[in-house]
């Protein structure tokens, strides 16, 4: 079939056919083998031109084993061959253990694809593809891939998947199916479908950047007010500091700066009102008692103008303020780990405003009054709820929490972000990523917890945005940068990827790209996306749903790889409006909801209103009329919370010994969560499940949960 090399380059050759060759397979994209006396080069065919064979360099074959990229060339005279079926696994990859299978290639009679499990999830990873071309079929097959394999047996796997539309509670939900010690949990800021628990975030472990970007600072001058407010947040927590005393010190050290101004009695006596309105304590309140030499004055009353314009009190007045301050508070530095809540910190700000004067200077009035305001309507609005933790937990204790349950390891972890706005949701992942990321930082064995955080829709929550300009950087390009010798890897989802932080991309080292038509995103990636080519980019436009291109350090060679359908499959299917339109379904009932047993109730159902019957011309047949649904079962469940340690429990529960999974995991069966039924008077609690870390030097090469 194959006569001769006509022409080489660096990264490919021309190949001639032989005369009146009857070519017996569709060459495109098929691999050929060029061998000479001292080598064996991988090719593949990216195009013909009449009688001319146009092949690429892949890599080159030594042995039984493909090493990519080339740097010595056939000579000319090499043999030419189509790579045989014994050889197709040198570029598939082997069902060997290290391997897991992720598809088929729809070039080799469906030969399977294996990936190299170290090299594709010990390095950050991007699926990219239009919607409808499978992104998240794929993604689903890739994990219940990775379960289904006995070999690899992840039962010590940290997947968070931040999810903004619940769709993958249907694929999940039974992982436990596959072995009984697989598990998934569902978190959901939608508290009324009765699917996922309440999310839960203690406030007490943000910290200064977290709060600047939750209260969305714009400038500079913010900042300190966010430290100094934390600080003072802590100092009001500490059980070793009288938090009145201290309180009382600031107010009087501000009133004591007001008096020493220049402004007149008036001004400053508003001013100081105005202090003890947004700042009082018992010793500090209009009507506190001051004690003068054989008299009793109202601490309004000290504020009386003479005829002079000066307060009648100044005296009194100074002496009371001066018995308040204690400089030595001044340099009190709080200790951390204690328990706060939002309160706390509004009532930390309005003494930081005070205290520094901020309310009092031009420059920085709008940026204090601006905090102040946001910081109020998250106390007051519905965002507040997510960060209602009544009890001190550590930050190992939290992420415990979240991973291990009543005795179970969860394997997944799915955050459900669909009930709020975008920008809240891309705030709740950043605080999330940042304190897995200090988490895994702060392990006396490096990268010894691996985490994995995948972001669905991407492109909402890693972008190009001002934390930068604030801190200094992002944590999503941190991560990016950093995460992978500390085992936080990244997996982005997205149909958008020109929405993409450029830096997140490019940290990427493997890719599955679905079809993707729009130029401006095919372009950024063949921009963006390291050692990708143009042969790679033309390939992905034309692929069918359900195939991707797999390239990168989980690939021998960029592969078209055709994936299985999921099953179960992710709730991301089109809607069935002829169905629906048809009244062969409820309108009000979504074809794929997904929904655990529900506690029916006996009360009365409100019957839905029949559709409207079509009108029917004379000279047709009348269609059949629409299937009308009778009644509807009132579900009545309610959303579990999230069990954090020392959280009250309705119940008393029976605590049975702790349970011992292996030489990694130690868990103590915690107390029971929390009931789906009315209030009820709270009983102590018990001690939730502990995340141990492994710290002592006895070899052991297994995490424990502490």
């Amino acid at each position: 079939m194959f006569d001769h090399i006509s022409y080489m380059s660096d990264n490919g050759c021309n190949i001639k056919l032989k005369e009146n060759a009857e070519l017996t397979m569709n060459l495109m994209n098929l691999h050929l083998v060029l061998e000479d006396s001292t080598k064996k080069i991988l090719a593949e065919v990216d195009d013909m031109d009449g009688e001319t064979v146009k092949a690429r360099f892949l890599g080159e074959i030594v042995g039984n084993r493909l090493i990519g990229g080339t740097i010595r060339k056939p000579t000319l005279d090499a043999s030419i061959r189509v790579i045989d079926r014994s050889e197709i696994p040198l570029i598939t990859g082997s069902d060997v253990a290290g391997y897991m299978k992720l598809g088929a290639s729809p070039f080799y009679d469906d030969f399977p694809v294996y990936l190299d499990v170290n090299n594709f999830f010990s390095n950050h990873f991007a699926i990219f593809g239009n919607t409808g071309s499978g992104k998240s079929c794929g993604t689903t097959r890739l994990f219940q891939n990775m379960f289904h394999d006995q070999r690899l047996n992840p039962y010590k796997a940290n997947v968070f998947i931040f999810d903004s539309s619940g769709e993958y509670y249907t694929a999940f939900r039974n992982l436990n199916e596959i072995n009984s010690t697989y598990n998934y949990r569902y978190i959901s800021t939608n508290e009324t479908d009765g699917l996922g628990e309440k999310l839960r975030i203690p406030i007490y472990l943000l910290n200064k950047d977290d709060l600047a970007l939750l209260l969305q600072c714009t400038s500079h001058s913010q900042l300190p007010i966010i430290e100094r407010m934390l600080k003072l947040a802590l100092v009001f927590s500490q059980n070793d500091m009288d938090a009145t005393a201290y309180k009382n010190h600031l107010i009087a050290k501000a009133i004591m700066t007001i008096l020493y101004t220049n402004e007149t009695a008036p001004n400053k006596r508003n001013e100081i009102f105005s202090i003890i309105a947004s700042c009082s304590t018992p010793q500090f309140n209009l009507e506190a008692p001051v004690q003068g030499v054989g008299y009793v004055r109202k601490f309004r009353e000290c504020f009386l103008i003479d005829n002079s314009g000066n307060f009648t009190e100044s005296v009194l007045l100074t002496e009371y303020l001066n018995s308040f301050i204690k400089e030595d508070y001044d340099n009190y530095e709080p200790h951390k780990g204690v328990f706060y809540d939002l309160n706390t910190m509004e009532r930390a700000l309005n003494f930081t405003l005070i205290s520094e004067g901020w309310l009092r200077n031009e420059q920085t009035y709008g940026d204090s009054v601006t905090l102040r305001v946001r910081l109020h309507a998250l106390l007051v609005g519905e965002n507040a709820k997510y960060f209602d933790v009544k009890e001190y937990v550590s930050l190992e204790s939290y992420l415990s929490s979240l991973l291990i349950k009543d005795g179970k390891k969860y394997q997944i972890v799915n955050i459900n972000l669909n009930d709020i706005d975008d920008d809240f949701a891309k705030v709740l992942t950043k605080i999330f990523s940042r304190l897995i990321f200090d988490f895994a930082k702060g392990l006396k064995y490096r990268a010894s917890i691996p985490f994995h955080i995948v972001l669905e829709e991407a492109h909402r929550y890693i972008q190009s945005d001002n934390d930068r300009f604030l801190f200094g950087y992002n944590i999503f390009e941190r991560i990016a940068k950093e995460g992978r010798k500390y085992g936080v890897i990244m997996g982005l989802i997205s149909q958008r990827p020109v929405e993409i932080s450029d830096t997140v991309i490019s940290q990427c080292t493997n890719f599955l790209i679905f079809k993707i038509n729009h130029p401006i995103d095919v372009e950024y990636i063949r921009k963006m996306v390291p050692n990708i080519t143009d042969e790679i980019i033309e390939k992905q436009k034309s692929l069918q749903s359900g195939t991707c291109l797999g390239f990168g350090l989980g690939f021998k060679i960029p592969l078209i790889v055709r994936m299985e359908m999921p099953d179960p499959a992710p709730m991301s299917g089109n809607c069935d409006v002829v169905k629906i339109w048809s009244g062969n379904q409820a309108a009000s009932q979504p074809a794929a909801t997904p929904a655990p047993a529900p506690t029916v109730t006996t009360s009365a159902p409100v019957a839905p209103v029949a559709p409207v019957q079509p009108t029917v011309p004379a000279t047709s047949v009348a269609p059949s009329a629409p299937v009308v649904p009778t009644t509807e079962p009132v579900i009545t469940s309610t959303p579990e919370i999230i069990q954090i340690p020392t959280f009250v429990t309705p119940t008393t529960p029976t605590v049975p010994a702790p349970e011992k999974f292996d030489d990694s995991f130690v868990v103590t069966t915690p107390v029971a969560p929390v009931a789906p039924v009315a209030p009820v008077q709270p009983v102590a609690p018990t001690t939730g499940p502990v995340l141990e870390i492994d710290d002592d030097d006895d070899g052991d090469k297994g995490i424990d949960f502490e």
